[in-house]
């Protein structure tokens, strides 16, 4: 029997009243006609509830799951703080032998989900059985407590990537711009901004208030869309100074979403600027009206937004949940052990190793508890994937936990890479059993250095000899990589972002799963220039015209 498991951690930075001064927290899950409260704390702005709630999935009436943040009230209605909206369609199923799914924070809603409000709260929502360990303690019971930050990091987890979609503006024209010098026309750019990425358009080539580009800028986002998208026009004063002339901002909910390459309808949208001049007294920082500006921008569904390198991709389904086709197969992995690894660290005067495995495949990605001081740990955890595609690498790396003396001496620490594994499932015999050990290899600036071996155990299931034959015939990427493909720095410079982004967000998880784990595992300097990946090119060439 399924259920909808809703764990409930804790909230941080919450908005007081301002009657009261305080707040009085709690949080309400709600889906369908299906309520479940957590107790109230008072006068806490950073609470920690750990409750965990379970809805019978035969129950479920509602197609979202909605969680409310509330401020408690001795008189009268209690008072709306925020909320959190989730689609039943994209709550992920733990499958056992899984590991927990770990909790994310999350940005709260106004009333309307039209923006975001102060405060942030932590969840994890998945959909589980009966079987699930969270189910004794659903309801009834807090989370079991767990002394010392470095606990966290010790345990097993599994992370899911989130769902990246690319956008695309493709800035079109301006009109009615004006600049503070009216004896020159303006010869403006466009600039715009999501998050940490900034893009910019040519400069107009003539002076002119209604200038054009028509030019396409590709961004990364990533659900929730919790950045905006911000424009700016901005006027080429002299060759060392850029005028603001206008700007707007725009959530990223306001663009349609499109599952093919039929047009979009392009959009004007009003720009607005600050005033200027000590003339215009307390009005100065009045919003004024500057220009217009025409957009055509969408969030493209029928993409697979690359954050790997495309010799080991692991994944190949469109953003798009609704052009997704039925899996092939299934993969099963069992993280066995590790021998012969080699000391990373000294501790109390001795040299040592706490050797942690991750896993990554398609959007999941599996970190096995850490095994103190071994140079030989066992792990014996088993993971499974559903494959869509045969063409598909899966990848392992070990690292060395170095997280484990508390929030204050492993602030600064990163966690040490040991080695990586890929499999391609391509070379495999279905419902074939193996067990093998892998080399644990480390590129160092002395050469190519063995680090120990890794034994894994691992099955790849047929679900359908059919479905695997139609994809040998097909291209491996979205049909929407060849009727409009991105340049190859563009892709580059998408992949870059991609990973950012993937790694940014991993990182909020509790345990996080780290930023240089995460870089490792999708090879975010593969685009780098390599004096031994270009002098072993070379040879392969000279090779092929000596025979």
């Amino acid at each position: 029997m399924y259920y909808l498991y809703v764990r409930v951690v804790k909230g941080k930075d919450l908005q007081v009243n301002p009657v009261t001064g305080s707040c009085d927290p709690y949080v309400e899950v709600k889906l369908g006609n299906y309520r479940g409260k957590t107790q109230h704390f008072e006068k806490r702005t950073n609470p920690e509830w750990k409750q965990v709630f379970a809805f019978s999935k035969d129950k479920i009436q509602s197609s979202v799951l909605e969680v409310y943040l509330r401020d408690r009230e001795m008189v009268g209605r209690d008072d709306y703080v925020g909320k959190v909206v989730f689609d039943m369609n994209e709550v992920p199923t733990r499958v056992p032998p899984d590991s927990p799914l770990a909790p994310q924070w999350y940005r709260l809603e106004d009333r309307h989900g039209q923006s975001k409000v102060r405060g942030d709260i932590m969840l994890a929502v998945w959909m589980g059985t009966q079987a699930d360990e969270a189910f004794p303690e659903a309801w009834h019971s807090d989370a079991a407590t767990v002394q010392g930050e470095g606990v966290f990091s010790v345990r097993s987890k599994v992370y899911v990537s989130p769902k990246l979609w690319y956008l695309r503006v493709n800035v079109i024209e301006a009109q009615d711009v004006e600049t503070p010098d009216k004896t020159q026309l303006p010869q403006v750019f466009v600039k715009a901004q999501v998050g940490n990425q900034i893009l910019k358009t040519k400069l107009c080539p003539t002076r002119t208030t209604s200038p054009f580009w028509n030019e396409d800028l590709i961004f990364v986002a990533a659900e929730p869309f919790e950045e905006q998208l911000v424009l700016t026009v901005e006027n080429k004063a002299s060759p060392s100074k850029d005028e603001l002339v206008g700007r707007v901002t725009l959530p990223l909910t306001t663009f349609e979403k499109r599952l093919d390459h039929r047009p979009v309808h392009s959009r004007w949208f009003n720009l607005e600027r600050f005033g200027f001049g000590a003339l215009e007294g307390d009005r100065r920082h009045e919003l004024k009206f500057a220009t217009r500006i025409h957009l055509r921008a969408c969030l493209e569904g029928a993409y697979h937004v690359l954050d790997e390198s495309t010799m080991y991709v692991s994944d190949t389904r469109p953003t798009a949940r609704q052009l997704w086709k039925q899996p092939i197969g299934i993969l099963e992995v069992g993280i066995l052990s590790a021998q012969g690894l080699l000391p990373r660290k000294t501790k109390d005067s001795r040299e040592t190793t706490d050797a942690y495995c991750v896993a990554k495949y398609g959007l999941k990605w599996v970190r096995t508890r850490t095994i103190l001081d071994s140079f030989n740990p066992k792990w014996n955890e088993q993971y499974t994937w559903e494959v869509y595609d045969p063409c598909t690498v899966i990848t392992l790396g070990v690292f060395d936990n170095c997280h484990l003396g508390g929030a204050e001496r492993s602030a600064a620490a990163k966690d040490s890479r040991i080695g990586k594994v890929r499999i391609r499932l391509s070379t495999l015999e279905t419902d074939r059993i193996y067990t093998h050990s892998y080399p644990l290899l480390v590129l160092q600036t002395s050469g190519l250095k063995k680090m120990g071996e890794l034994q894994l155990a691992f099955r790849f299931t047929c679900l359908s000899l059919a479905n695997i034959i139609y994809l040998y015939g097909h291209p491996l990427l979205p049909k929407m990589h060849y009727l409009h493909p991105f340049t190859v720095s563009q892709l580059d410079t998408l992949r870059y972002q991609a990973m950012n982004i993937v790694a940014a967000r991993l990182g909020r998880a509790e345990p996080p799963l780290r930023k240089e784990v995460v870089e490792y595992m999708l090879d975010v300097d593969s685009h780098m220039w390599s004096m031994r990946r270009s002098k072993a090119n070379f040879f392969r060439i000279v090779s092929c015209f000596r025979e």
